[in-house]
């Protein structure tokens, strides 16, 4: 049995996950400015602090700090978005199998894969673990991505690629699987920070989000394909 560390109340309390505590104090280190955090993943933990403090304000989320590249910003938030889309995964595993969703569909759009030796359809679940994995592969690459400080001219193309096939998985939930999208989408508002990244800086063609912005905008599109 291994012991459970516990913290010093009287001494400065460091950034790290003691094993055994407790969900609710995992996190309850204090605060840091960008500037105060000495690490060489400085902002991304920065950031995860941001999302911890409010993740509904997704408006702080985006904004650019001073003290950051606007390339590794959007190179951190891409990152960020393919950890918590996997959670959205989960949500989706009972409900979204190869039998309920045997092709990637969102809005009358079809989605092959490029995952297999050549280009085809597969269900849904699996194009979205793949677009996951390849995600995460290309973002963790070191020959595009070569440090967390600086991003290579060459390598920015990489991002609107990487942004148009994570806009499929919120497509497909949206779409497909409303009510656990939904249900996600509130708990984390992942998807509106993700489209106002998107916008911010012109990842994603305003022509490809199919996403309404609202129930109303959503209602008259809905009457407007009925016959």
């Amino acid at each position: 049995m291994t012991d459970t560390i516990q913290p010093n109340p009287n001494e400065t309390r460091l950034r790290r996950l003691y094993p055994g505590a407790r969900l609710e104090t995992v996190f309850a280190w204090p605060n840091e400015t960008l500037d105060d955090l000495d690490s060489s993943f400085a902002v991304q933990e920065y950031l995860q602090q941001l999302i911890r403090q409010d993740r509904n304000n997704v408006e702080r989320l985006i904004e650019l700090p001073e003290s950051v590249d606007r390339e590794v910003w959007q190179y951190e938030h891409l990152r960020q978005v393919c950890l918590e889309l996997s959670l959205l995964v989960v949500a989706l595993e009972n409900e979204c199998t190869k039998e309920n969703c045997p092709e990637m569909k969102a809005d009358g759009w079809l989605y092959l894969c490029a995952a297999h030796p050549s280009t085809q359809s597969c269900p849904a679940i699996d194009y979205i673990i793949h677009t996951l994995d390849g995600a995460a592969m290309l973002l963790n690459n070191s020959k595009y991505f070569p440090s967390r400080i600086s991003i290579p001219q060459p390598s920015l193309k990489h991002f609107q690629s990487i942004a148009r096939r994570l806009y499929r998985v919120f497509a497909h939930a949206y779409f497909h699987h409303r009510e656990i999208y939904q249900t996600f989408e509130n708990e984390t508002s992942l998807y509106a920070r993700f489209l106002l990244l998107s916008q911010t800086y012109e990842l994603i063609p305003p022509s490809l989000v199919t996403i309404p912005e609202s129930p109303s905008e959503d209602n008259s599109q809905s009457q407007e394909n009925s016959p």
